[in-house]
């Protein structure tokens, strides 16, 4: 019996010694992981995503070299240039609706972290990502009440695996109108116009008044002919369905044109359409191209005071953004966001990373503009402080970019394990430079897509779907919900990176600046 007990303290100190030292081992790691995380060099890859998913006629400048110019007869057929713009994803189809979240997205990080973004010296590349949408929303809207929403048709486009260089599929164009509405796309292409339109102003202030003409034509057209886009455009329903409705992008776009024109008849609309619209009534758990009440509530939360009534109103709308802010820190009594044993946060199996980037991006902002008012959020659990929803926001890029159970960033191009077998039909196929020979349509499927040699392209900086719930991932072509990566994925990630850049220059996270938006 005493043997036993001597064998039992032993595998007990054997087994306790075995833990501690692999608690050490993997401490270490984290450590020595963390301090080499380069978020400049993070935010220089995620704007060179944007180069490699433009389509048109590409500039002298162009720093993806492997793609070339393509869909150069967009908008032919139909009597009108649609030429540019971004293709959204891993085919070759131009949506509008993702496309323009993007460009809000974008022209929002900027926004906020415009010089840190300038102090990583990639503030020329922001403003042309940005401009890239933007050029092409001012030639998608053709009239003040017309709005071309589509190019190309996803079931035949994904028929075929093709580079865009050598598109052989339709290249139809579909537009909503007075007599086919889309509110909800009319109002995410002002949203994007309006903010673009801020981040112009002292650069190229006609310019800038130009995408506000457009953004203002587009939210009256918007508002004074409603309806889903999806409903006149029935091509998009089954791959960008409006299912929130267009009332969460009207009282979005409103809260943009009154960012940028400061004019009292915006303001007035998102809070007199508050509570009918949903503003103040919708509390939700994630943020999304779809979805813009978080993101609408938390700039309505964020503006300065006004009136007794109005003042209400926006305590309302506060309400609701602290809802979202509380599910994704686990404070909410009841609905709270899921998370992965690894910690990443998880909505969904198709795409989980478009919803992690935007709630990271939220919760810097909302840390900033509670350090900046020396405010607390307050969750139902119990109030939470800006440098703990900072701190949460930062573990979820960090995940991002390899701190996580796998050790794998899932920013493609970024540290040394990757996905590199990116679901996305131009960086899987030898580029048009090495291989001007066309591919067919089905040279492509037979040839490249099913191969397991990674892909021959890089695509740096595109944020892929990402894990599962369990943090697994399984980096194969095939394998679209978790290796095809999407524009509005990475938009986001340009401020957060910046931000999270400019913290590592050395600014004192004691100080109140650290938090502000710039």
């Amino acid at each position: 019996m005493e043997g036993s007990k001597i064998h039992c303290k032993f595998s007990r100190r054997t087994i306790f010694f075995q833990q501690w030292t692999t608690l050490v081992y993997i401490f270490a790691f984290v450590i020595r992981f963390t301090q080499s995380l380069d978020y400049s060099e993070a935010l220089s890859k995620s704007l060179l995503y944007f180069e490699a998913q433009r389509s048109g006629r590409l500039p002298y400048n162009q720093r993806a070299i492997w793609r070339h110019h393509s869909g150069l007869t967009d908008g032919l057929d139909q009597g009108v240039d649609l030429v540019g713009g971004y293709y959204d994803a891993g085919d070759n189809v131009k949506f509008q609706l993702p496309m323009a979240f993007t460009i809000t997205m974008l022209s929002w990080s900027v926004i906020e972290y415009g010089e840190d973004i300038a102090a990583a010296g990639e503030y020329k590349y922001a403003l042309e990502a940005i401009k890239w949408g933007t050029d092409y929303f001012v030639k998608a809207h053709t009239h003040p009440h017309v709005l071309w929403v589509q190019v190309g048709e996803g079931d035949t486009d994904h028929y075929c695996w093709q580079r865009p260089e050598d598109m052989t599929t339709s290249r139809r164009a579909f537009k909503v109108d007075e007599d086919h509405p889309g509110s909800d796309v009319a109002g995410e292409t002002a949203a994007a116009l309006a903010a673009a339109s801020i981040v112009f102003r002292r650069t190229n202030p006609h310019y800038s008044h130009l995408l506000l003409v457009h953004a203002e034509q587009l939210f009256e057209f918007g508002d004074k002919y409603r309806g889903k886009y999806d409903t006149s455009v029935g091509a998009a329903k089954g791959y960008y369905p409006s299912l929130s409705g267009y009332k969460d992008e009207l009282l979005w776009a409103a809260m943009w044109l009154y960012k940028a024109t400061d004019k009292s008849y915006y303001l007035k609309y998102a809070l007199q359409n508050a509570q009918s619209f949903g503003g103040t009534t919708w509390a939700i758990a994630e943020f999304s191209w779809d979805v813009k009440y978080a993101g609408l509530q938390l700039l309505a939360s964020k503006l300065p005071k006004q009136g007794k009534a109005d003042n209400k109103i926006l305590q309302e709308y506060r309400s609701k953004a602290e809802h979202y802010i509380c599910a994704c820190m686990n404070q909410n009594n009841k609905t709270n966001v899921h998370r992965t044993p690894g910690g990443l946060l998880y909505i969904r199996q198709w795409n989980n990373m478009q919803y992690v980037s935007n709630a990271a991006f939220l919760l810097m902002i909302y840390s900033d503009h509670l350090r900046e008012t020396n405010q607390m959020a307050r969750c139902e659990r119990r109030p939470v402080g800006p440098e703990e929803i900072f701190t949460f926001a930062k573990s979820q890029v960090d995940y991002i970019l390899g701190l996580n159970p796998r050790g794998m960033s899932y920013l493609v191009g970024y540290g040394p394990k990757y996905p590199r077998r990116v679901h996305h039909r131009g960086a899987s196929v030898d580029s048009y430079k090495k291989r001007k020979g066309f591919i067919s349509c089905t040279q492509g499927y037979d040839n490249w897509f099913g191969r397991k040699n990674p892909n021959p392209n890089m695509l740096f900086g595109a944020l892929v779907g990402g894990p599962d719930n369990k943090d697994r991932f399984n980096d194969h072509r095939r394998n679209y919900m978790q290796t095809e990566a999407c524009t509005y994925n990475t938009a986001p990630l340009v401020g957060l990176f910046a931000k999270l850049h400019g913290l590592d220059r050395g600014t004192n996270i004691e100080d109140s600046t650290l938090f502000s938006a710039k």
